[in-house]
């Protein structure tokens, strides 16, 4: 088909997840099936204020389903939080002809997209964050390979806790969001899991879970705890005080960010990628791409952006009914 909209360009921004490459590989071949040209924007921001860029077609971004991390780098910017950096990005746009940006990222990322079409580029956001903290949709780019990779990891302590009548308290990441804490613990069957929406009362959500699972006979405990809640090596120390138990703790880290993406986050991000040229191909700017139950849709980012995420009550309660 002809095209009329000008050069999309693609960037990745803030944490890196996996499934991010997938997304920039759908990107560029749904574009690339319509005769719109691609540009790879390295290094988030920052590169669109330096112009690093590369031409991206159908074979430059073959491979790139299956690999973690992201292909074109990532970065956080603090010039593009100025009002100078912005404008400096808007006119590498315009000397690079580039009419639309997608960018795949989290909340951060959709502010520098909501900035940059002030400045007449269609922007186009891409939900990818091992968080899942994104409001508006249920599910980011990246959360269910974090999730399969802190299970696996939980599944293979499990076997050293047992052999040693121990406590494992593992750490995941979510500085201020408990979705993947929350989700790990229930899947990897944890005593306790605790995350910062919810204040910990130690006697009720540590203590007393463990003594009534002791006393119905399990001999070694699992303790899921988001690293926004605090230091695990001080609630360890708590744990021996409190039942008597060795505790050990062990820190998951940016290993959660990393690998192969799973099935469903392949999917989600190619369906995703497509989703957001159909967008930039229909004129459409200032939008984020979200997926309810499972429908794609799309919304403002300015609605996005105001909308609030809570933890459901439901898995909650779950986490709580099954962990004995």
């Amino acid at each position: 088909m002809e095209n009329r909209k000008g050069a999309l360009g693609v960037l990745t921004s803030g944490g890196d997840a996996s499934g991010m490459n997938a997304a920039i590989r759908a990107v560029v071949r749904a574009a690339s099936a319509d005769g719109i040209p691609c540009v790879g924007i390295r290094r988030g921001y920052s590169g669109l204020i330096a112009g690093d860029t590369v031409p991206l077609g159908p074979r430059d971004v073959d491979g790139l389903l299956h690999q973690g991390g992201t292909h074109l780098y990532t970065a956080r910017c603090k010039e593009f939080m100025t009002e100078e950096g912005r404008e400096k990005a808007a006119k590498t746009c315009e000397r690079l002809h580039l009419t639309g940006v997608v960018a795949i990222g989290g909340d951060g990322t959709f502010r520098g997209l909501q900035a940059l079409s002030r400045f007449g580029v269609s922007t186009i956001g891409i939900p990818g964050t091992i968080d899942n903290d994104i409001a508006c949709t249920d599910y980011t780019i990246g959360f269910d390979t974090a999730c399969n990779t802190a299970v696996e990891a939980i599944d293979k302590l499990r076997d050293t806790m047992q052999s040693h009548e121990r406590c494992s308290i593992v750490e995941v990441m979510g500085r201020r969001a408990g979705y993947l804490a929350l989700t790990v613990g229930i899947a990897s069957g944890a005593i306790a899991t605790l995350i910062p929406e919810v204040p910990v009362d130690f006697e009720r959500d540590v203590t007393e879970p463990m003594r009534a699972a002791k006393a119905s006979g399990r001999n070694h405990h699992i303790i899921i705890v988001a690293e926004g809640v605090g230091r695990s090596a001080e609630l360890a120390e708590k744990v021996r005080e409190s039942t008597g138990v060795d505790t050990r703790v062990t820190i998951l880290g940016h290993i959660q960010r990393g690998g192969s993406p799973s099935a469903r986050d392949r999917l989600l991000a190619s369906e995703m990628g497509a989703y957001a040229v159909d967008l930039f191909e229909q004129g459409k700017s200032n939008r984020i791409v979200a997926i309810q139950g499972e429908v794609l849709h799309d919304l403002d980012i300015d609605e996005a952006l105001a909308m609030k995420k809570t933890v459901e009550n439901y898995s909650l309660w779950t986490a709580r009914r099954v962990s004995s």
